[in-house]
């Protein structure tokens, strides 16, 4: 009877998903502005985006914070139900999220922070974006550097290989590393209660062995002309995307013959989307996408 009641709060926890992604879209196309779309990454919600979709719409964009498939609305939502992470994939988000994108009447800019970096870089190279931001981007096929303290900002997954088919949510300590340990331990708490969730385990293996698997997922179309402009942004304290990553993507990305730019931000770690200096990186991404989108 309880498996029951947890199958049947996660349909319905899809189907709100699944309404909530369809308004934003019919939201930003009777707006008739140019739509952002916003994708976040692993153990984070569309909800982490908020704050920035409110400064995109002030200054006259229409924001669209899209879900991966199945996503929940809240934080509270999402640890009640954390089995609706499980199974994601790469392919499978990246697909989900390119229908959405073609509900839109206008081509829009996309941002994206982490493995929602590396999703934007390949819907970017599929051409369904006018302006693009990676943010501390998760590597692809072709991304070869590998620091310590990224393996041990996976090894919650990786150390297990049957994680591949969970959602592994983080502990305090794992989330303080990962993504907390350029802000003070108050700050650290507050935001791995406000925004961390489970995770599916499957986009970190694929990103671990993208060199290993010419078949791979995690690969990036780099060199299409339609990619548009991209701005690859950095955190010169993070552990789990360090600027050696940021800066190898950056790299593969300059071979497209669009304009592709490269920012570094002091003194910031993983969390810089969603901690105290959010704002900062949200108006360095609002000023390259201005020079292009109006």
């Amino acid at each position: 009877m309880a498996l029951y009641a947890r199958l049947i709060g996660a349909i319905s926890l899809i189907s709100m998903s699944t309404a909530h992604d369809t308004q934003q879209i019919e939201l930003a196309n009777n707006s008739g502005k140019t739509p952002v779309v916003f994708v976040h990454g692993l153990w984070l919600l569309p909800s982490s985006w908020d704050r920035w979709a409110e400064v995109f719409a002030e200054a006259g964009y229409a924001p669209v914070t899209l879900g991966w498939p199945d996503d929940p609305d809240t934080v509270a939502e999402a640890k009640s139900h954390p089995e609706v992470f499980a199974n994601k994939t790469v392919g499978q988000i990246a697909d989900h999220l390119e229908g959405l994108i073609g509900g839109l009447e206008r081509k829009p800019a996309v941002v994206g922070h982490s493995f929602g970096g590396l999703l934007t870089q390949i819907l970017a190279g599929r051409g369904v974006s006018a302006a693009s931001v990676a943010i501390s981007p998760a590597p692809f096929r072709g991304v070869l550097p590998l620091p310590l303290s990224a393996l041990r900002a996976a090894a919650p997954v990786l150390s297990n290989p049957a994680n591949a088919h969970r959602a592994i949510p983080l502990t305090y300590d794992q989330f303080r590393f990962s993504f907390g340990n350029a802000v003070p331990e108050e700050e650290a708490r507050e935001l791995f209660e406000t925004y961390s969730v489970a995770g599916p385990g499957a986009p970190l293996f694929q990103a671990a062995t993208a060199n290993l698997n010419p078949w791979t997922e995690a690969k990036v179309n780099s060199r299409n002309p339609e990619r548009g402009p991209l701005l690859v942004i950095a955190a010169d304290r993070d552990h789990t995307v360090p600027p050696a990553i940021a800066k190898a993507s950056y790299k593969k990305q300059q071979r497209n013959e669009g304009v592709t730019e490269y920012v570094e931000i002091p003194g910031r770690g993983h969390a810089l989307t969603i901690d105290h200096g959010w704002r900062e990186v949200a108006d360095t991404a609002l000023t390259f996408i201005g020079r292009f989108i109006s």
